[in-house]
């Protein structure tokens, strides 16, 4: 059998296309199984081809959901059809003998990962996206597709950014697969609250039961959110957008849609005044992406390939520069001073001077990675790669700075993101990374190519220095105490002292230390994770100490030479004198007064 081909596919378009309705049920919840019934009505082909994709637009991660699909079965009417599976994520149906009759095929999805890209289901809820549930069709990728929920529970209700079919109950229509794919599904007793920004209908729907977020409180700085972005772009392109809270254990995390954004946040994470600001930028950055990546799209993005990798070196602008404004945005808002936005803006530095692999890898290197490495860490990985989220913030960040300080604040990267919408958004046309250097450089009016070629497509040293010094700002360790360098980083699991990672080069490194190794002593004194830079203090630069290890199981005693201490913690700190040009920088950027800041 071979899968139908384009030109058959030609013969089922207008009043003679096959309506695709999904039926969607829970009766168990608890069993954490979906139960789906797909009817394709009116196929005339001999064969029907299915396919579940792989991954989800806005996690670059290929998943493999169907590894949680189980008992497939097709028939039509009470004729059972044949089919086979043909690979991981394709299953055909023999639908030749059919003329023009309803084919319905049946399958269950395991649904127990709680995330915002996969699925979940149990007694308390259900949650899906699209593409971790519904079957492709070749071919009819651009047909309606109806989606009817059967409701387990008579206090449950649905939460989608489909639309209702008019007269029918709990029914929803997607007007094209890419659609149904980015929007997801709550159906359960999730509390809801609707509020109104700038005309248009909004909603904050949240499942996890007990918690301490104040929903007045989060609903107002949303608001606060929604306008700070909305005047970037000129206004709101839609006219309900609906927020998707889950409340966990744990869990931090989001994943954007055209119309939705899904969230999840610990469930006692919004007293402390910094978890809270951390899910206020959370807030910021899935609701910035409906424009920057949703809508305003690599090339490679424009049209998803949802059988495997698309693979763009832009990732560093649709997520790294969205992180950039999840930091500024709150306190554009004022949900958040300038004191905070400071401080938070030097852990996102230290974390990036901490990581070696930015001389390593390049940022649109590691976008185009993103499939094998940025969701796949291991020991070696902040040896070999630097995030495109991170680095792209801090290469969107001396981008802002630049932009400014040529046109003394008159322009910002707030004009390159209009821009960007204007040319490619708002008909969602992808753009090429040639594209977006361009844009930038006629925005900061100079020629960007050896920025680009040292900072973008290379593994130069970023100087925030030089981009920060005119806004009168600066890095400055915030080390107080000099401690000589090991190069390694120990965590204490069930009672063992385990080193996590070795730093290529670094003094232990050199004496064949090893992720993996238990920590066990130092001199001959027992260590832990938490007492070992006590421990190190007693100690100066060219020091060689004994450090004892098991190595797979077998006692080991390195002689380790420290090397000379290293910054552990950067500050963005206000330079000593600042001029009066630096002061009038820093209020067009910030909005304060750098002097008060000083005191």
């Amino acid at each position: 059998m071979t899968q139908a081909t384009l030109s058959q596919f030609s013969q089922l378009q207008g009043e003679n296309a096959p309506k695709i309705t999904y039926r969607v049920a829970m009766p168990q919840p608890a069993s954490h199984l979906f139960e789906v019934v797909l009817l394709v009505q009116g196929y005339s082909l001999p064969l029907l081809d299915l396919k579940l994709p792989v991954w989800t637009p806005g996690s670059y991660l290929v998943r493999e959901y169907a590894k949680h699909l189980q008992d497939f079965g097709a028939k039509s009417g009470e004729h059972p059809l044949q089919w086979r599976k043909i690979a991981k994520n394709h299953w055909q149906v023999e639908t030749s003998s059919l003329d023009n009759q309803t084919i319905e095929i049946r399958y269950r999805i395991f649904a127990n990962e709680l995330s915002v890209r996969t699925n979940h289901l149990d007694a308390t809820h259900g949650y899906f996206n699209g593409a971790a549930i519904f079957f492709r069709i070749p071919g009819l990728d651009k047909q309606p597709i109806e989606i009817a929920i059967a409701l387990p529970q008579d206090d449950w209700q649905v939460t989608t950014p489909l639309p209702e079919v008019a007269g029918q109950t709990n029914t929803f229509i997607a007007a094209d697969f890419d659609t149904l794919v980015d929007s997801p599904f709550e159906i359960g007793t999730q509390q809801i609250y609707k509020f109104e920004v700038l005309g248009k209908a909004h909603e904050l729907a949240i499942w996890g039961g007990e918690s301490n977020i104040a929903p007045e409180k989060v609903i107002a700085d949303t608001q606060k959110i929604i306008e700070v972005e909305a005047k970037i772009f000129g206004g709101l392109p839609y006219e309900r957008y609906i927020f998707l809270l889950h409340l966990s254990t744990q869990g931090n995390g989001g994943l954007e849609h055209k119309y939705a954004c899904s969230l999840n946040y610990p469930r006692f994470g919004f007293r402390a005044s910094d978890k809270y600001n951390r899910f206020m930028q959370l807030v910021a950055h899935e609701f910035f992406h409906l424009w920057n990546v949703k809508r305003i799209r690599p090339k490679a993005l424009e049209v998803f390939d949802y059988d495997g990798e698309n693979y763009t070196p832009s990732l560093w602008f649709s997520e790294g520069t969205t992180s950039y404004y999840d930091l500024t945005i709150p306190v554009r808002a004022g949900i958040y001073d300038i004191k905070t936005f400071l401080q938070n803006l030097g852990k996102e530095i230290t974390r990036y001077e901490l990581t070696p692999g930015r001389w390593v890898q390049p940022v649109s290197e590691s976008s185009l990675d993103a499939w094998i490495k940025l969701y796949r860490p291991e020991a070696n990985s902040n040896n070999s790669q630097i995030s495109y989220y991170l680095k792209g913030e801090m290469v969107s960040l001396l981008l802002d700075l630049l932009i400014r300080e040529r046109h003394d604040n008159q322009k910002s990267l707030d004009d390159v993101m209009l821009i960007m919408w204007q040319q490619f958004g708002i008909e969602e046309i992808g753009f090429t990374p040639q594209q977006l250097q361009e844009v930038m450089g006629s925005v900061a009016g100079i020629d960007l190519a050896d920025f680009f070629a040292k900072y973008v497509d290379g593994t130069e040293e970023l100087p925030f220095n030089q981009y920060l010094e005119p806004f009168g700002l600066q890095i400055v360790s915030e080390d107080k105490e000099s401690i000589p360098y090991l190069g390694i980083k120990v965590n204490s699991e069930q009672g063992r002292e385990v080193v996590k990672f070795v730093e290529t080069g670094a003094p232990a490194a050199i004496a064949g230390i090893d992720p993996g190794d238990e920590l066990l002593a130092i001199d001959g004194i027992r260590v832990t994770a938490t007492g070992m830079s006590d421990r190190l203090q007693d100690y100066q630069q060219g020091d060689t100490i004994e450090v004892a290890v098991f190595h797979q199981e077998q006692l080991r005693q390195y002689q380790v030479t420290l090397a000379a201490p290293r910054p552990s913690s950067y500050g963005v700190k206000p330079v000593s004198n600042p001029t009066a040009k630096q002061q009038q920088n820093f209020a067009g950027y910030l909005g304060g007064d750098l002097q008060k800041l000083k005191d």
